[in-house]
């Protein structure tokens, strides 16, 4: 029970340390963007990362509470959007949405983290376990996400990028096995 209130806290830490540090952001609804974006892609990573860990620390008994977590930041992304940066106006999102593209990206990823959160109950999980392998979707989503918002690419999207196709081939090889993976991307990533 200490390592879960543990845990917990270490997750709040990122809210707490954007609160404290909001009043002095010169642009604070583009602070609240990257930081609330950043929790919520690092947190979507390291719930991914948790199975592939359980060798060296296992964790995996956590994964539900950093996912919803994910959900937490994600959804003050959404809210800064809607409430703080559109008014709550809906032509203003559909506007937005129709002219920059990468926003009906983050906002199809924010559905199925969504849904993943509502579903991840243990009494509802079971029903709809096989319908949270869309997270390797969101992942996708999210990082073309974060990519398309910035006018320049830095090293952190970089790294996003990274993990995403890291994450999607060894699903692949997982999925599929070895020979289908040496037989399509052989060419790209070599053995």
């Amino acid at each position: 029970m200490k390592k879960k209130i543990l845990l917990f806290l270490v997750l709040l830490l990122p809210f707490a340390n954007m609160l404290l540090h909001l009043q002095s952001a010169i642009d604070p609804i583009k602070y609240i963007y990257i930081q609330t974006g950043t929790t919520a892609i690092s947190l979507l990573i390291v719930a991914l990362l948790l199975p592939w860990l359980k060798r060296v620390v296992n964790l995996l008994r956590y994964r539900r509470m950093v996912g919803l977590f994910v959900f937490f930041y994600a959804f003050l992304h959404f809210l800064n959007f809607f409430v703080l940066d559109a008014e709550l106006s809906i032509s203003f999102v559909i506007k937005q949405t129709l002219d920059k593209p990468f926003i009906y990206l983050g906002m199809i990823s924010f559905s199925i983290l969504t849904f993943m959160a509502v579903t991840s109950k243990k009494s509802i999980f079971r029903r709809f376990a096989k319908w949270h392998q869309l997270v390797y979707g969101a992942i996708v989503l999210v990082t073309i996400h974060a990519s398309m918002s910035q006018k320049v690419l830095s090293i952190v999207e970089y790294f996003y990028i990274f993990i995403m196709i890291f994450f999607i081939a060894r699903k692949l090889k997982e999925r599929f096995g070895f020979r289908f993976f040496k037989r399509y991307f052989s060419t790209l990533v070599p053995f």
